[in-house]
């Protein structure tokens, strides 16, 4: 099932499941069954969902009860139609967690921790789903000198490639997906951003199956463009997830509604997941699910729950709806010549020019007028009031 724009929207059972309890306060919300939770996403449109093992199973359950409430939720996805696309494991909240699991400096929790996320690669292929999300929230620090730094990204490393390669020796359709996030609940996170996270890709011996679910308010609680950070992953050819929510300015994990937080960032990133690059046709484009990381707020009740998650699939819709206005609008094409947009596509050496003969052209450089390709005016300002027009105007 699909909104009426046909758009595949996905929510983390943990999303309408927070009871919103934070560290100030008591939750304000019963605990929602699972089970309830797919059906209800189901009757508002989504298109599918995702969890955390512990959202669906109490940690510490037995194996009798672990099947039987992965079975409700199953049950609940075939009934539905919904489709579990994602799954992820939770190694932050039980208190055996406090230093990390992968990174942690007690190698027994190491073990542990890769076993618990182990068995969820298997329930993740067996359910699927094509995508496990690998978040590090507790994998960092407080103090800067509590942890063996080199250490701990040689056995993030280990524990990460550990994953992948047991992926493809049990021959799954599964790729790992890492989840960046500054800071929260830890001072600081290992692999706090997009470029962090590919730079460690990068160092991986299976990094060919693992790649980045960069989250809108992650990046922008690190003051960077979360567009930029999906444009870089998508560069690389690792865009495997999205998480789309909303933050306003760099301060705690707010989770909002998408669209709630920065309103142009929001248009501007719809318009490249939907749109692709406006001068590049042939770049790589996200065609994964379009999943919402939010949290409804404690102010809300079970009403304004569902009334939250609808909100994110609307805010989505109206923002595509108006990125393709935008770029099909004549006068915007003429503002994208104006500004040089399809002239940066194309390369700056000529093709087949080598460095010599750059050096030796002298209209690139002795004979180059660089006061009159100052008076240049790029017309940026036109170009994103154009934006806000379509956006914003009646």
């Amino acid at each position: 099932m699909t909104t009426t724009s046909g758009i595949n929207y996905s929510f983390g059972l943990w999303t309408v499941g927070w009871a919103a309890q934070d560290q100030f306060g008591a939750a304000t919300r019963p605990v929602l069954d699972p089970a309830r939770a797919v059906r209800k996403l189901a009757e508002l449109g989504a298109w599918g969902f995702t969890f955390h093992d512990d959202d669906v199973v109490p940690f510490g359950s037995d194996a009798a009860t672990r099947d039987r409430l992965l079975g409700e939720v199953r049950t609940a996805a075939e009934e539905t139609g919904l489709t579990i696309e994602m799954v992820t494991t939770n190694l932050f909240s039980h208190p055996v967690f406090k230093d990390g699991g992968l990174t942690s400096n007690d190698r027994s929790v190491r073990r542990f921790a890769l076993r618990k996320v182990l068995r969820n690669v298997d329930l993740t292929a067996e359910l699927g789903a094509k995508t496990f999300v690998m978040w590090g929230g507790r994998e960092g620090s407080e103090y800067d000198g509590a942890k063996d730094l080199h250490a701990a990204l040689e056995r993030y490393k280990e524990g990460v490639d550990l994953v992948a390669s047991y992926i493809k020796a049990k021959g799954y359709d599964v790729k790992i997906a890492l989840e960046p996030k500054p800071n929260e609940p830890r001072g600081d996170i290992f692999l706090p951003t997009v470029g962090h996270a590919l730079g460690f890709i990068a160092e991986l011996e299976h990094g060919d199956i693992v790649g980045l679910n960069p989250e809108t308010g992650h990046e922008q609680m690190a003051g960077l463009n979360y567009t930029h950070g999906l444009a870089q992953a998508l560069w690389s050819g690792k865009l495997f997830h999205i998480d789309l929510n909303g933050q306003r300015s760099i301060k705690f994990d707010q989770d909002l509604v998408f669209g709630h937080g920065d309103l142009l960032s929001a248009f501007f990133t719809v318009d490249l997941v939907e749109n692709g690059f406006p001068g590049s046709p042939d770049a790589p484009r996200y065609t994964g699910p379009r999943h919402f990381d939010y949290k409804p707020s404690r102010t809300e009740t079970d009403a304004g729950v569902w009334d939250s998650a609808k909100a994110n699939m609307e805010m989505y819709d109206m923002l595509a709806a108006k990125a393709a206005a935008y770029r099909a609008d004549p006068e915007v094409q003429e503002a994208f010549r104006t500004a040089g947009i399809f002239e940066l596509a194309t390369p700056t050496l000529a093709e087949g020019e080598s460095v010599t003969e750059l050096l030796l052209d002298t209209a690139s450089f002795e004979d180059f007028d660089a006061d009159a390709a100052a008076e240049r005016d790029f017309g940026f300002v036109r170009l994103n009031q154009l934006a806000l027009r379509h956006l914003v105007g009646s």
